[in-house]
């Protein structure tokens, strides 16, 4: 019988770095979160295609022992409604461990999070620089759009920039990981830094948008923008200063 060392030409094992987000979990209600998950990106909300069966780590590190093995479940079935597909389990009981197994799940110890061994090396026992163990992954292109945006429409740039050439009418959406661009009125709503990037910003020739959103801090018309910056060249990102505020700026353009 051959040993595990001796592979066969056809495959090979190796160590796979991977980047992988982590939906982390602070209610010990599980139930609670599943419906509070569902809420905001299942089918019929403003998010419902924020996920396209992007793999997900479900961490419980922050309530440990006070998760219930039932209500585990019951997250995982409404992660997958909407369209996410939970691949491990990081920082849970062992009673959750066999929920999870039982699901497809498996179990990721606290340290495999960790940087790799070699890194954490005193600088005293470091020879040389180690290589790059991760290859950077392929720079994602910036979308871009050269019609008009009705109401109902909506545009998400997924992983990068979105740069619009055409009025957003009142209705249609704009999202995007990264920043957006408006070469033209902002009328209906803009979402930057969708996935969480809080150095996103959201640029517009005529800012009069229905909704500006940067990282899941947001504004709505129901606050009407100072004249300074109303129907004029602006941007919108968050304040440098940490107090989780959006700041509004003219352009000097």
């Amino acid at each position: 019988m051959d040993s595990v060392n001796s592979s066969p030409a056809s495959f090979e094992i190796k160590s796979g770095r991977l980047e992988l987000e982590a939906l982390v979990v602070r209610d010990p209600d599980l139930a609670r979160v599943a419906h509070d998950f569902e809420a905001r990106f299942g089918k019929g909300s403003d998010n419902a295609d924020f996920f396209d069966h992007h793999a997900l780590v479900i961490d419980l590190t922050a309530i440990g022992a006070d998760a219930s093995p039932t209500q585990l479940t019951a997250l995982i079935k409404a992660m997958k409604k909407c369209r996410v597909v939970p691949i491990a389990l990081k920082g849970a009981s062992a009673e959750c461990q066999d929920k999870a197994r039982t699901a497809g799940l498996a179990h990721i110890a606290p340290e495999a999070w960790r940087q790799p061994v070699a890194a954490e090396r005193p600088v005293a026992q470091a020879s040389a620089p180690l290589p790059p163990t991760v290859t950077p992954a392929s720079p994602v292109p910036t979308l871009v759009v050269d019609k008009p945006l009705r109401s109902g429409q909506k545009v998400y740039a997924r992983g990068g920039d979105l740069v619009v050439m055409a009025m957003v009418n009142p209705g249609a959406e704009v999202v995007a990981d990264g920043h957006i661009h408006v070469y033209a009125p902002l009328r209906g709503k803009a979402m930057a830094g969708a996935r969480g990037n809080t150095a996103a910003r959201i640029f517009s020739l005529c800012l009069e948008p229905e909704l500006v959103s940067v990282a899941g801090l947001y504004r709505t018309s129901e606050h009407p923008l100072p004249d300074a910056v109303r129907a004029k060249p602006a941007q919108v990102r968050l304040s440098p200063d940490g107090q989780d505020r959006l700041l509004i700026e003219a352009l000097p353009l």
